[in-house]
């Protein structure tokens, strides 16, 4: 018996996979742009801080410090910041209902370790 050539392709099946990686890719660019930390940045006159390449440093409402993302306590946060550079530029991303001092903190280990360029990133006011 003799094999039949094809003579035309299926291409549903690659269309299908190829909307669920739109999806898929959509999905994490929003979570990327967005934050992976929910903080409700306090308000301004001014709109929000784009920086390239900075060192995120996220406080939540519980007042946890995140660094790029990751959890971390204060000396945690000191050493991760050892090994960068003192020119690259640190965004402040703290929760507007955390205690002053959490934030005092924060400002005062970013500062001690000798980082001129740092920016605190708010929401524009309406």
């Amino acid at each position: 018996m003799e094999d039949k050539a094809f003579d035309t392709i299926n291409v549903i099946p690659f269309i299908d996979v190829m909307l669920v990686l739109l999806v898929i890719v959509l999905t994490t660019s929003t979570f990327i742009a967005r934050g992976a930390i929910p903080v409700d940045l306090p308000q301004a006159s001014s709109g929000r801080t784009e920086m390239l390449k900075a060192k995120t440093v996220e406080i939540d409402r519980s007042g946890t410090v995140f660094l790029n993302g990751l959890p971390v306590e204060m000396s945690g946060l000191i050493a991760g910041l050892e090994e960068v550079s003192r020119e690259t530029p640190v965004l402040i991303r703290a929760d507007r209902s955390i205690a002053l001092q959490n934030f005092v903190q924060v400002m005062d280990a970013i500062k001690s370790a000798g980082f001129r360029h740092v920016s605190l990133q708010t929401e524009e006011r309406p």
